[in-house]
């Protein structure tokens, strides 16, 4: 107990003391500003591809692990964004997307870098090449799970038509989705702590903030759908920005919560080092 109140103390003391809550603003208008540019780069680069069924099954996978208050009205803006037709896929308008993409990446080092008490040394262009190995990387991973998740109905489809025995596991595809969702949520977890801020750490290291990102994250949301669901009244207040309202408060917890798990990993590292100096 002596432990937890120290490592809770030091990682909600230097969050609110280094401005966690301005960072979090920060890390949440980012990544609302990051979220469609990603989803129009890798729509073109699915197109390009040849998997045009990247977009609906992309907008599924995010908004999967959203509360359903908050994931319809922005997954409907969404599919109106991609929706419209565009060129080719290295028009100026893609590529300018993949930039503006991979500002929500530096915004999230910026934010880890707080957290864990670094100082960056590595060069910007370093950095900006990073962050779009990131976007491209994510891009490529959610085309290959949308592909598996378009591909995995159909074959389901054709083996409970020829094999009696498998029908009544058809049904766990949408157990399925969930479960590669989750997935993709911790391994990205994992690879921003690893790499993104500056400094080394192990997978030790980082499994702490991340357990702690997934289930603040969790209550978090799930807070703010129920408030949503019974108190709020976003429309009449906000009007047609109701939508855009609702994720920037939504990405504003998250963010609170993602920076608190890399402050958790710092605080625990402290903690472990000065116990060390301790006993010797």
């Amino acid at each position: 107990m002596r432990a937890a109140r120290r490592v809770l103390g030091d990682a909600f003391g230097h969050f609110n003391t280094d401005d966690g809550w301005a960072m979090s603003s920060h890390v949440a208008i980012s990544a609302l500003m990051a979220l469609f540019p990603f989803l129009i780069f890798a729509t073109a680069l699915a197109s390009f591809l040849g998997a045009d069924a990247f977009s609906q099954q992309a907008i599924d996978l995010i908004f999967d692990t959203w509360p359903k208050e908050v994931a319809e009205p922005i997954a409907n803006e969404v599919h109106n964004v991609l929706g419209v037709r565009r060129g080719g896929l290295l028009t100026f308008g893609v590529v300018l997307a993949g930039v503006f993409a991979s500002n929500g990446v530096e915004a999230l080092r910026l934010s880890l870098n707080r957290a864990y008490r670094v100082t960056e040394q590595r060069s910007i262009f370093r950095l900006r090449a990073q962050s779009l190995v990131f976007v491209l990387v994510a891009t490529m991973g959610f085309l290959a799970i949308s592909l598996l998740l378009v591909v995995a109905p159909i074959a389901l489809s054709i083996a409970a038509n020829n094999l009696e025995w498998i029908a009544p596991y058809v049904g766990t595809i949408t157990f399925w989705r969930y479960v590669i969702a989750l997935t993709v949520l911790v391994l990205a977890l994992i690879a921003v702590h690893l790499w993104l801020p500056a400094g080394r750490r192990s997978l030790w290291d980082v499994l702490p903030g991340v357990a702690f990102t997934l289930f603040g994250s969790f209550a978090g949301s799930s807070l703010f759908a129920a408030y949503l669901g019974r108190f709020s009244n976003y429309a009449s207040t906000y009007a047609g920005l109701a939508s855009i309202m609702i994720a920037v408060v939504f990405l504003y917890i998250l963010s609170a919560v993602f920076i608190l798990g890399g402050e958790m990993n710092a605080s625990i590292k402290r903690y472990r080092e000065a116990d060390a100096v301790a006993e010797a």
